[in-house]
């Protein structure tokens, strides 16, 4: 009976060492991976996609160049990797959930746009290394530039598009729900990325949260009013449609 149940024994405790060892290997590979990550946002973040070498980053990494492709198949999906991991929100900050469309679109841009205002002047490592990675887009674009768009600009875009068509009563192409929703990305992006040149205007804005809360507001009331002003009629919806 005893001789029966060593071999039984045996295997049980070759599976559970191999479960153990399965365990270690995975997270030597999990560690490696976020090694790499990390080490690539700080060189994208420093020399731009274009001038980032995976030399460079697996050099930073302590890693073998092998393991580059091993986990993220080639430098453009671990670009698209360090863009997911910085949008992330990162110690105290701000999580960007896109609203529905559904029920008051109203309310939904007011959320969208506050969640936008928000991101804008967060004040995180996460935010400022988002912040160098599309400014490097930005100032020299190139091979990874379509990349950018699709993973950080452009869930927000298609999200504002349906919002905007549902108050104006257009479809999310029409050019007039597009114009409208770029206009709304613009007051934005004035209030975000010309700080320089409004605290000369106006020393008082220093975009505090209170101000900031102000500043969503405005956007979002001027924006209302004239999507509601420019709304197609609910009756004859259809023939005015261009």
């Amino acid at each position: 009976m005893i001789a029966q149940l060593k071999p039984q024994l045996r295997s049980k405790r070759t599976r559970r060492a191999n479960l153990v060892k399965a365990e270690r290997i995975a997270g030597a590979a999990d560690t490696t991976r976020i090694r790499l990550l990390k080490a690539a946002a700080a060189v994208f973040a420093e020399h731009g996609y274009q001038d980032a070498t995976v030399r460079q980053i697996c050099a930073r990494a302590g890693a073998n160049i092998a393991l580059v492709n091993y986990h993220f198949g080639d430098k453009l999906e671990l670009y698209t990797e360090v863009l997911r991991f910085a949008l992330q929100p990162g110690p105290g900050g701000v999580r960007f959930d896109l609203p529905s469309v559904a029920g008051e679109p109203a309310a939904a841009l007011r959320r969208i746009v506050a969640a936008l205002v928000e991101r804008a002047f967060e004040a995180s490592d996460q935010a400022n290394l988002r912040f160098r990675l599309i400014l490097n887009e930005f100032v020299r674009p190139g091979g990874a530039t379509a990349r950018v768009v699709d993973v950080v600009m452009r869930p927000v875009y298609e999200r504002l598009r349906e919002i905007v068509g549902a108050i104006l009563g257009l479809p999310a192409n029409h050019q007039k729900t597009r114009l409208c929703v770029h206009s709304i990305l613009g007051q934005v992006a004035h209030f975000a990325h010309a700080s320089p040149m409004l605290t000369l205007l106006w020393p008082e804005m220093t975009m505090t949260p209170p101000q900031r809360e102000l500043v969503t507001e405005h956007i979002a009331g001027f924006s209302l009013a004239y999507l509601h002003a420019q709304a197609l009629p609910v009756f004859g919806l259809e023939a005015n449609r261009e």
